[in-house]
């Protein structure tokens, strides 16, 4: 419950690390265009470090299940959806009683939400970013998709600068093979330049994996060691950021840290780093299956060779 008397604005995103990166954008566009609202943000709790980082929200309302929103306070003046385009996080806001809602229309949530047809924006507008832009530009409110950017801490000395290497991926379609990261990772260790190997407690073994192929110390992995504030200070001050594609690739974008990301099943045209950065986003598309939540890595992500990982890393290294 807000503290004050201010109205409310309260916007629904509970997902992943990437997927609240990509909603940055619009989030802040909520926030300018009602600067005198309390705003709230609906989201998954464990990325409460990421949402202090983000800037002008007033309260994170820890939210595991999209379909029940939990908030205590007044009736939100506005609410918006960067969920997904219902109909359950549609009724889970109109559950609030907002006097304005703003979403993707859904033939089967309650009448009164403001938008455009999902299918009408994807074809207009490929990238995850824009999409969520492209729903506040339509009711009136200004969003800029390069809005993305995270302010970083204390910048590191270039030469404490690691370089982070993350194998991991939430689906097995996404995970490039550990042989070719370590070789990757080896190839890239320099006195001057280390390498680390990040990734959740769950994918500790995996790391592990790839340090000891690499010739790395037990202690350069970092899996499982970082919580995500960390992880953020981490890729803030990183001379490389290496991945697939997945949540720590969007963190290497939000804090302009030069990156290769690789790519599989899905095209990188919708969830891929901003063009013009010093990102490199490696893709196969004539390979690709395209089954994203598959067990198996995707023929497009074994079709990147470790060379392939190399050269862009050396054209954006810094």
């Amino acid at each position: 419950m807000p503290p004050d008397d201010r109205r409310v604005a309260l916007a629904l995103r509970a997902l992943h690390l990437g997927d609240l990166l990509v909603a940055v954008p619009a989030l802040r566009s909520l926030r300018r265009a009602h600067p005198e609202h309390h705003l709230a943000l609906a989201t998954t709790p464990a990325l409460a470090p990421l949402v202090d980082r983000i800037g002008g929200i007033d309260t994170l309302l820890p939210t595991a299940d999209p379909s029940a929103v939990p908030w205590r306070g007044p009736e939100p003046d506005v609410v918006v959806n960067l969920h997904g385009t219902g109909p359950q996080s549609h009724r889970a806001l109109d559950a609030l009683g907002p006097r304005r809602r703003i979403g993707f229309r859904c033939s089967t949530a309650e009448p009164g939400w403001e938008g455009l047809e999902w299918a009408d924006v994807v074809a207009a507008h490929p990238h995850e970013r824009a999409r969520w832009c492209a729903l506040l530009e339509a009711v009136g409110l200004p969003a800029d998709p390069d809005d993305l950017r995270l302010a970083a801490a204390a910048a590191r000395h270039p030469a404490e600068a690691p370089v982070v290497v993350h194998p991991g991926a939430r689906y097995g379609a996404k995970r490039w093979p550990v042989d070719r990261f370590a070789q990757v990772a080896a190839a890239l260790e320099r006195p001057d330049c280390p390498v680390v190997v990040t990734g959740s407690p769950d994918e500790r073994s995996l790391a592990l994996a790839v340090a000891a192929a690499a010739g790395l110390a037990r202690e350069r992995v970092l899996a499982g060691r970082t919580d995500l504030g960390e992880l953020c200070d981490l890729v803030a001050g990183a001379r490389l950021v290496i991945s697939g594609d997945t949540g720590i690739a969007h963190l290497a974008s939000a804090y302009a840290t030069p990156s290769v990301v690789l790519f599989g099943p899905v095209d990188p045209a919708q969830w891929g780093p901003p063009a013009g950065g010093p990102h490199v986003a490696l893709a196969r598309p004539a390979d690709r299956r395209g089954a994203p939540f598959a067990d198996d890595p995707d023929p497009a992500l074994l079709a990147i060779g470790v060379d392939d990982v190399l050269t862009a890393a050396a054209a954006v290294q810094r």
